[in-house]
């Protein structure tokens, strides 16, 4: 894994740097000790017409203690709390790796928020943070600045409801508070007040302290599918069969659960294909593909539930079988599988087709494990 991945923070560590009162003292020498990745930021420009107070370790600083200092957070749950803490501290991590100067003069950082959550989600799975707490945290990161012009778009209504399934919609426009208040900037009171008017959005919509409530599971899946779906349609539910689409790393134990959890099912496997076909990991998986989605459609057409078992660990990848699964009327469930770090390198050396150490690196770069509205179901395991 990446060097700077390898500290030896854990997770009880950052639960202790969480200020508590009556003080709500942050200890910021504790927090910017622990990644480098933090230290970046204080060398990061930002545009001065959003950030007039500078770069964006200032900024990130300004933000926490702007969170800290708001009565709603010091009332929330401690599990909360935590999460949004963290969610403050580590929302701009992504900035440093893509921020640019323009021809124009300005600073522009497109594309930071997903370059941050994933940032933060390696950092907080080397650190040993539990998989759903973790995930919370990132679902923030990822639509942090979404608050900011949520009321501008053409359906906010549809997007406050795409956006509940994402990350919880009250402790978002929470931390867009923050945010706002961080930093210095001429369209501030503008800022907050899109801000507040997202937030009657999402009460409007009927999701602002969780996810949108559908009438069933075809209803949400088929409204994330279809972009003009009504999300009060209830759409009937007549499954041909059940697909069971496993996710995560080489070496995290899908074949183990497989073996306990689907025995007798069939199972369409991309690394038995390979071995069948003669092709290795690191070359051209056209013909790996072409192979699996037909075993597929064959299992598909006579309505058999069966396993499909690969990586799939990046959204677009498992968007291309989830289409498939979903041409033929199956009923789709997600099975993401994850382990810590030294685990997962000791599974994946211990398999006869052992991945190699930079593939497994770059994979884990690229995680992004399935969330719950991409399939009628999503099981998440962590070890």
């Amino acid at each position: 894994m990446r060097k700077t991945m390898k500290s030896r923070v854990t997770h009880d560590q950052l639960l202790s740097l969480v200020p508590t009162g009556p003080l709500w003292r942050v200890d910021w020498a504790a927090i910017w000790s622990l990644w480098p990745e933090l230290t970046k930021l204080d060398t990061c420009p930002q545009d001065p017409i959003h950030h007039g107070e500078g770069d964006v370790g200032t900024h990130t600083r300004m933000v926490v203690e702007a969170l800290v200092d708001d009565h709603e957070w010091q009332t929330l749950p401690q599990d909360d709390q935590d999460y949004l803490f963290w969610a403050a501290v580590l929302h701009d991590v992504g900035k440093p790796a893509v921020t640019k100067h323009e021809d124009d003069g300005r600073i522009s950082s497109r594309g930071h928020s997903r370059v941050g959550a994933s940032i933060a989600r390696q950092l907080l799975w080397h650190a040993g943070s539990p998989l759903a707490w973790r995930e919370a945290l990132c679902g923030i990161i990822a639509q942090h600045q979404l608050p900011f012009w949520l009321i501008e778009r053409p359906d906010p209504n549809r997007l406050a409801i795409e956006t509940s399934w994402r990350c919880r919609p009250d402790h978002l426009c929470l931390h867009a508070r923050a945010d706002a208040l961080g930093r210095i900037c001429e369209d501030q009171q503008a800022v907050l007040e899109n801000v507040s008017l997202a937030t009657v959005t999402f009460h409007e919509a009927g999701c602002l302290n969780g996810p949108f409530t559908f009438a069933n599971d075809e209803s949400r899946v088929s409204f994330f599918d279809i972009e003009d779906r009504d999300p009060h349609y209830a759409a009937h539910e007549d499954f041909r069969c059940t697909v069971t689409v496993m996710s995560g790393l080489p070496g995290a134990g899908k074949d183990t659960w497989i073996a306990k959890h689907r025995p007798d099912h069939p199972v369409v496997s991309l690394d038995l294909i390979r071995d069948e076909l003669g092709v290795k990991a690191t070359e051209n998986q056209g013909r790996v593909i072409q192979a699996a989605h037909e075993r597929a459609r064959e299992h598909l057409r006579a309505g058999t539930d069966f396993v499909w078992n690969a990586t799939n660990v990046t959204r677009l990848n498992r968007s291309k079988v989830l289409r498939l699964l979903r041409d033929y009327d199956a009923k789709i469930e997600i099975v993401y599988v994850e382990v810590l770090p030294d685990q997962l390198r000791r599974q994946n050396k211990d398999r006869p087709d052992a991945v190699p150490e930079g593939v497994l690196d770059h994979l884990a770069r690229k995680l992004e494990p399935p969330e719950t509205w991409e399939a009628h179901q999503v099981l998440a395991t962590s070890t």
